[in-house]
C-alpha cells in the first residue's frame, strides 16, 4: 500500500517518480498490500457485485465505513505522479492509475480507522520531528519553493507523515510485537540453505546512498527528493554526507533521499558484495577497503562508459566484512542474519494478512470503479 504524499521530496526536488502514490505511507504498508492488475480487477469486481447506488456527491469516489475519499484527493496524487513523466497516458492508462491510487487510499483509510479504535494515532510532536528531518537539506525558501512548484502545502505533508507514523504504530502493536523467531527456526533455515554460507571469497556487506542529476530517472525514495542537474546533485549529496558525519542515521537518510531504486526502500542495504565485484571499480574499492565496519566513504562519483562526466554520486557504508570459507551456525553473525531474514519474511506475511482481514470487515464502496464499468460501452 504505497500511496501517500510520499512525494515530499520527489515533491521536493522535481519530485515518488515523482510518484505521489509512493510516499511515507507506502513505506509502512508496501509490504502489506500489493496493488496491481489482480488487485484492480478485484476492486472492479467488488464494485460490480456491491450494487450500490451512486453517491449524491460526484466528488466522492469511494467510502470506507461511510468516510469519503474524494476525487480531489486522488487527483492530487495523480498530478504529482504525472509531473515526472515525459509521455502523457492514454485515457485507459490514466483511469487505471487513478483506480490504483484510489485503491491505495482506501487501504490507508481502513488502517487509519483501526488506529483510532486502538488509540494509536501519531502525535503532533512526532510529526513535527519528521518534518524537521525533511527540511534539513533545504533553506526555508528552497523548501517553500519546492512545495509551491508541486502544488503542495505543508498540511499535505503533515497529513502524510501523520498517516505513516500512525500505520507504523498499528503494525508494531498488532504484528511486530507478536513475531517470535526461535532457535529451532534459525537452525532449520541454516540446514536448508547451508551452501549459501560457504563463501569462496571475502564479502563486503554494504549500504549506499545514491544521488543523480537526471530528473527523468525514476525515484522511489520516501521524500520524492530529486535533483534536477549536476549542481543540485552535488549539493544534495554533500548535504547528506555532512548529516552522516554529525550522526544522522544512514538507513533513514537512504530511505528518505537516495535515488537507487533497488536499495532505497531497504535503507540503502546492498547486501553482500564480493571483493572481485568491488575491484572492477578501483576508486570505489580503494575507498571501501580503507573502512572499518560502521564507517562511510567520502562522496564518490559514479562513472559509466567513456564519458568523463559523472552520472551520479554515492556514499557507501561498510556494515561488515565476511571472510571466505564456510560460516557455521555457531557464528553469531550468521544467526543474526537468519533471524532478520525470517523476521522480515514473517512480518510481510502477517502484515498482508492483517490488512486483508481489515479490508474484508470494512464497508467499502468504490464509486469510481462503478462508474468505469457503467461507462464501458
Amino acid at each position: 500500500m504505497e500511496n501517500g504524499l510520499n512525494v515530499i521530496m520527489q515533491t521536493l526536488s522535481n519530485p515518488t517518480t515523482a510518484e505521489f502514490p509512493r510516499g511515507p505511507v507506502r513505506m509502512a504498508l508496501q509490504r502489506a498490500v500489493k496493488t496491481g492488475t489482480v488487485a484492480m480487477a478485484g476492486a472492479l469486481l467488488f464494485a460490480s457485485l456491491a450494487g450500490c447506488t451512486r453517491t449524491p456527491s460526484p466528488d466522492v469516489w469511494a467510502t470506507v465505513n461511510g468516510h469519503p475519499i474524494t476525487e480531489s484527493e486522488v487527483n492530487k496524487y495523480y498530478q504529482n505522479q504525472m509531473a515526472s513523466r515525459q509521455q502523457q497516458p492514454t485515457s485507459d492508462e490514466a483511469a487505471m492509475l487513478r483506480l490504483e491510487i484510489l485503491h491505495q487510499r482506501i487501504g490507508e483509510e481502513v488502517i487509519r480507522q483501526q488506529a483510532e479504535k486502538l488509540h494509536l494515532v501519531a502525535t503532533d510532536a512526532e510529526v513535527d520531528a519528521k518534518i524537521a528531518q525533511l527540511k534539513a537539506p533545504f533553506t526555508e525558501q528552497q523548501f517553500n519553493e519546492q512545495l509551491k512548484a508541486k502544488g503542495l502545502t505543508l498540511e499535505d505533508i503533515r497529513r502524510d507523515y501523520w498517516m505513516n507514523l500512525t500505520i507504523e504504530k498499528v503494525m508494531n502493536k498488532e504484528i511486530e510485537s507478536k513475531i517470535n523467531i526461535t532457535d529451532a527456526d534459525v537452525a532449520n533455515f541454516y540446514n536448508l540453505h547451508q551452501a549459501e554460507f560457504n563463501l569462496i571469497e571475502p564479502q563486503y556487506h554494504l549500504a549506499q546512498i545514491v544521488v543523480t542529476p537526471n530528473p527523468n530517472v525514476r525515484v522511489e525514495n520516501r521524500q520524492n527528493s530529486k535533483a534536477r542537474n549536476d549542481e543540485e546533485a552535488r549539493k544534495k549529496i554533500n548535504a547528506l554526507h555532512n548529516q552522516l558525519e554529525t550522526g544522522a542515521d544512514f538507513a533513514q537518510l537512504a530511505i528518505n533521499y537516495s535515488e537507487a531504486p533497488d536499495t532505497t526502500s531497504s535503507g540503502g542495504d546492498m547486501g553482500f558484495v564480493a571483493a572481485s565485484q568491488l575491484k572492477s571499480d578501483p576508486e570505489v574499492y580503494a575507498a571501501i577497503s580503507k573502512l572499518q565496519p560502521g564507517q562511510i566513504t567520502p562522496v564518490l562519483p559514479i562513472m559509466q562508459g567513456p564519458s568523463k562526466q559523472p552520472v551520479g554520486y554515492m556514499i557507501c557504508k561498510l556494515i561488515a566484512i565476511e571472510p571466505a570459507g564456510q560460516h557455521p551456525l555457531s557464528d553469531p553473525r550468521v544467526q543474526q542474519m537468519i533471524r532478520q531474514q525470517l523476521h522480515d519474511s514473517r512480518s510481510r506475511l502477517l502484515q498482508s494478512a492483517y490488512n486483508e482481514a481489515l479490508r474484508d470487515r470494512a464497508r467499502v464502496v468504490n464509486y469510481y470503479a462503478e462508474d468505469i464499468l457503467k461507462n464501458a460501452h
